[in-house]
């Protein structure tokens, strides 16, 4: 049996998308693995299945290349409702998409080149929600030890788990390193997106991202938005920032009710037809 998928792309951050409507089929985790490795699959930061009908409406599922199911992505929202409005499964200008991580609003700006503006939600940094172990507290400027290592940071949620560490100056190899420790440490039960945050000016930030499930990515969504309220939070820009990444640059803006939108541009590469055998023998 031929599986496609769709191939879009994000600042870099790229998905592939099956189609569930067209394959009655569920993608396991040795599959999904298989298919985002860049060697010996097709290659992606990860896998958005669906759409699927349900009574609150269209609802996405996400999968990290390592298999793990994701409850939000920013790129990656944005990437499924080009693919929907590409495919005419929407027609509308405003549509909302259910996650594991809630309902996201997203507008159409110009479906014709793949700029959308997102509703990302609200943030929180109570650590019993992100979660973060220890006593119910918001992680704001906290001084925590990694392998013998201390490290200010700042934690918290926009429906995914994120760690945001400032840094005068931002160094790949650090990035990819202590990333991939804090990731995966035991403060964080379900593991964490770790962003390495330098600030420029009161309008823009520039981020380094390791992805939890995917490791060092060149552009995240969430990540975006999770840095810009984290540099707003701590007065270090105001409510409206540019966000600047390896792969590319996002607008983030924060609004006094704490709700924070992404405007983001995605790109279709193409579609991909795996062969038979491929599927078959994983």
């Amino acid at each position: 049996m031929e599986f496609v998928f769709e191939k879009y792309h994000g600042n870099g951050n790229d998905y592939l998308v099956f189609d569930t409507k067209k394959f009655e089929y569920e993608l396991q985790g040795s599959q999904i693995r298989e298919i985002c490795d860049r060697h010996f699959g097709v290659g992606s930061d990860g896998i958005l299945m669906g759409p699927y009908e349900k009574e609150d409406g269209i609802y996405v599922r996400i999968f990290n290349p390592d298999g793990s199911e994701a409850e939000k992505s920013g790129n990656g929202i944005s990437i499924f409702a080009q693919f929907l409005k590409d495919h005419k499964y929407v027609t509308e200008d405003v549509i909302t998409i259910n996650t594991l991580g809630g309902p996201i609003e997203i507008h159409y700006i110009n479906d014709k080149n793949g700029t959308l503006n997102v509703a990302m939600g609200k943030v929180s940094y109570m650590s019993d929600e992100i979660p973060v172990t220890g006593e119910s507290r918001e992680v704001i400027e906290e001084a925590m030890e990694f392998q013998g290592q201390k490290v200010i940071t700042t934690c918290l949620t926009i429906g995914n788990p994120h760690c945001v560490i400032i840094r005068d100056e931002l160094v790949k190899k650090e990035v990819k390193s202590l990333g991939k420790i804090i990731e995966s440490d035991e403060h964080f039960p379900n593991k964490i997106n770790v962003q390495f945050m330098q600030v420029l000016n009161r309008e823009e930030i520039v981020i380094e991202i390791y992805e939890r499930g995917a490791g060092y990515t060149l552009s995240s969504g969430s990540s975006s938005c999770a840095a810009a309220n984290v540099a707003y939070k701590l007065g270090l820009t105001d409510r409206k920032v540019k966000v600047h990444m390896p792969g590319g640059t996002v607008e983030v803006e924060i609004e006094e009710d704490g709700m924070t939108f992404m405007t983001s541009h995605v790109k279709r590469i193409g579609k991909i037809i795996t062969a038979d055998v491929f599927i078959e023998e994983l």
